[in-house]
């Protein structure tokens, strides 16, 4: 596999997930504008939330381990066997909690009741969605993008045509539900894809505590779990302060810019998950991982800087295709959002060498660090600037975050 493959097909399925997250967006921007829009957020934070728990947190450990065991049938198989216990006891738990808790979960992030019975439809699929992540960690460790792609591209089409039918019926209702059943539904083409697949076996469909293996897999799950669930939380912390001291109205707007962003990073994160992780991973000599990151920054960080100055420029346009004419008011806050998009590419390159070489306490701490930081970051901007002293926010935390990745990616390659 090698960078130029990985983007190609990663670029194909990223296109797809994109292209069905812009038509939730649109349909929602256009029957429940700014405020249904932010309402939108918040329930994706909780899908990102719950998605990472149902799992148990793991995937990152399934492709790394993976990536490592792959030509180890005896060590792949005590993984897999130990991955899908964990992922699906997870799960279970996960979903009970969702359900006992639905009623305060709706009022809580949603304000209204109403969404209740959405909610308790979210913790049923929790098992679906658990048995998709843990196949596409399979897939990916195993660096087939092929069919990686082609698992997503599909998947990504089938939740387009619920999310045109529900949200046509039922709205916003609709729109949300319609992202839980889309998830799942990715079950009908990963579990046929996967079964075809030349490196398949069926002890990979078998459920076994594995105390070695569990262990490790442990590690990764409280790094990924740190990583997945502050950012969600610490959103959903931010559109609280923001609705409180601006309205719902100006959340939407923040909300809007926000997603422009995640859409047009989604290419380039997905490539660094997809290719650099189990690439870093399966790579020991230090001198070959200061050539792979090195590598990464001279494909990533033009790319980055271009989308991010186009972006800009046609802001006014975006804004009007993906929304409607009501987050008009939303152009004045790319300018920083955007200049803390590339410095946060830049970021996440190094970080994942925590994540590659299993810098459990070191990687934990500074992600609980900076998503404290950021939340402090909002409220003391926003107090002197307004609703842009959120993006503010956003660019010197992640600032801060990148000069940490230097000293911790420079003190382990021995380069200090």
């Amino acid at each position: 596999m090698n960078f130029v493959r990985t983007g190609f097909y990663t670029t194909i399925a990223t296109a797809a997930r994109l292209a069905a997250g812009l038509v939730v967006i649109k349909l929602v921007a256009w029957f429940a504008g700014p405020e249904g829009v932010g309402k939108l957020g918040q329930f994706m934070s909780l899908m990102s939330l719950l998605a990472v728990l149902a799992g148990g947190g793991i995937s990152a450990g399934i492709v790394k381990y993976v990536a490592e065991y792959r030509h180890d049938a005896q060590r792949l198989s005590r993984l897999l066997s130990a991955a899908l216990w964990y992922a699906l006891c997870a799960s279970c738990l996960m979903g009970c909690a969702a359900l006992l808790f639905s009623r305060q979960i709706a009022l809580w992030l949603l304000g209204d009741s109403h969404y209740e019975s959405l909610i308790r439809i979210l913790a049923v699929a929790q098992l679906g969605i658990a048995l998709v992540n843990y196949i596409l960690a399979v897939i990916n460790g195993f660096m087939d993008v092929r069919r990686l792609a082609f698992v997503q591209v599909l998947g990504s089409a089938t939740g387009v045509v619920m999310v045109v039918g529900l949200s046509r019926w039922l709205h916003l209702y609709g729109a949300l539900l319609a992202l839980v059943v889309g998830q799942v539904l990715t079950l009908v083409v990963g579990l046929p894809a996967w079964w075809r697949s030349p490196y398949f076996r069926r002890s990979m469909l078998r459920m076994r505590f594995d105390r070695e293996m569990t262990t490790r897999l442990a590690a990764f799950s409280v790094m990924t779990l740190t990583s997945a669930l502050l950012p969600p939380l610490i959103n959903i912390a931010v559109r609280n302060h923001l609705a409180l001291q601006f309205g719902w109205e100006q959340v939407g707007y923040w909300q809007a810019v926000s997603k422009v962003s995640d859409a047009y990073l989604l290419f380039l994160t997905t490539a660094i998950n997809i290719y650099y992780l189990p690439k870093l991973a399966s790579t020991h000599e230090r001198a070959s991982l200061a050539l792979e990151l090195r590598s990464a920054y001279r494909h990533l960080l033009p790319a980055v800087i271009v989308l991010a100055a186009v972006v800009y420029v046609l802001r006014n346009w975006v804004t009007h295709l993906l929304f409607s004419a009501d987050f008009t008011a939303a152009n004045a806050l790319y300018g920083p959002q955007l200049i803390g998009d590339v410095v946060k590419i830049a970021s996440f390159v190094l970080s994942y060498l925590m994540l590659a070489k299993a810098m459990t306490r070191l990687f934990v701490i500074s992600e609980c660090v900076f998503a404290v930081s950021y939340l402090a970051l909002v409220y003391l901007f926003t107090a002197y600037f307004g609703l842009v002293g959120a993006m503010y926010a956003f660019a010197v935390n992640y600032l801060l975050y990148l000069v940490f990745n230097v000293l911790v990616a420079r003190r382990y390659l021995g380069e200090t």
